[in-house]
């Protein structure tokens, strides 16, 4: 079933390839985007060393014991930076939080920026000295990568290809680190992480070669993604797809609780939130505006409003 989610190589849109096989690329991307808000990109360049790395961090993290991992948790904050606790985060009309804990790196900006009073700086767990090298690199690595995405989903919907350049340029962008412990009473009543649909413009998943993601498709069936291991996969969040008026759906999906032994195995992965910057205007674009698909968001929101809005619908706020 897996295969119905399809995976591309980027290399057709990024290398010195023909003009024909790139625009092949867009065209097979967007509709694997128009049909799943799911896909699989490989060939991505990010070096498997640097992900090594940087999950080998995350873990000595999530081994400390609470007491040292909650001098990181900021309380009040919405965990916008550092640390997270174990069953806090709830998805959305969900009646139980999920089964993780999970650490949030931001983007680095100037003290004296104009966003600087809704992205503060990082903190850093002075327990595993590398965790900043690596957390950062990988941040800034996955960046660059959901960029190169977003140039090829514009050209799907005739923008130019660098429309977004200027708009996530100072995203507020997050790289989440999750540790979900492994489950060792089965009468628990949730998943590691209930359906829901991603905030943002899109997600970029580092580690969904482990078992779990289920993608809910248009028939109602939730479909298996377990991704190769070079491969990290991408979809659409909310704020893609109220800028595009659904042209680009926003899926549901869910983590869910590996049968026997294997759910008494820790589960790691890392997505990046792809975010715009935060007084970006949501606010749909005429050209996703037809007569068989009216505008569904007449009144456009900021993307920090959106964000705020959506935080408190899942008990971070």
């Amino acid at each position: 079933m897996t295969s119905r989610i399809p995976t591309l190589d980027i290399r057709r849109f990024t290398d010195a390839a023909g003009a024909a096989d790139r625009a092949a690329f867009v065209a097979e991307l967007g509709a694997a985007y128009r049909e799943w808000g799911f896909a699989g990109i490989r060939g991505h360049g990010i070096a498997q060393s640097l992900i090594d790395a940087a999950y080998d961090a995350f873990r000595r993290f999530f081994a400390l014991p609470t007491e040292v991992k909650m001098k990181y948790h900021v309380p009040g904050g919405g965990g916008a930076r550092g640390y997270t606790p174990f069953m806090v985060e709830t998805a959305k009309d969900s009646l139980y939080p999920d089964l993780k804990e999970f650490w949030h790196i931001g983007r680095e900006i100037p003290h004296d920026s104009k966003y600087a009073d809704v992205m503060p700086p990082n903190l850093w767990p002075e327990e595993v000295p590398e965790f900043r090298e690596v957390g950062y690199g990988l941040y800034t690595a996955l960046d660059r990568l959901g960029s190169t995405v977003l140039s090829a989903l514009a050209l799907h919907i005739g923008l130019a290809e660098d429309f977004f350049a200027d708009k996530t340029d100072c995203g507020n962008s997050i790289l989440r680190p999750i540790h979900y412990p492994p489950i060792t009473t089965p009468e628990i009543p949730n998943v590691r992480a209930g359906a829901h649909e991603d905030i943002n413009l899109i997600t970029l998943l580092v580690g969904a070669s482990s078992e779990g993601l289920e993608v809910l498709s248009r028939k109602g069936e939730w479909v298996p993604f377990t991704a190769d291991a070079d491969t990290i996969v991408v979809n659409i969040g909310d704020m893609l797809q109220r800028l595009t008026n659904h042209v680009y759906p926003s899926t549901t999906h869910r983590v869910v609780n590996p049968p026997g032994e294997k759910a008494r195995q820790p589960r790691y992965s890392t997505p990046f939130f792809l975010h715009p910057n935060p007084d970006f205007l949501i606010d749909v674009l005429p050209s996703c505006v037809t007569p068989d698909n009216p505008n569904r968001y007449p009144q456009p929101i900021t993307a920090q409003g959106y964000l705020e809005e959506r935080l408190r619908e899942i008990r971070l706020k």
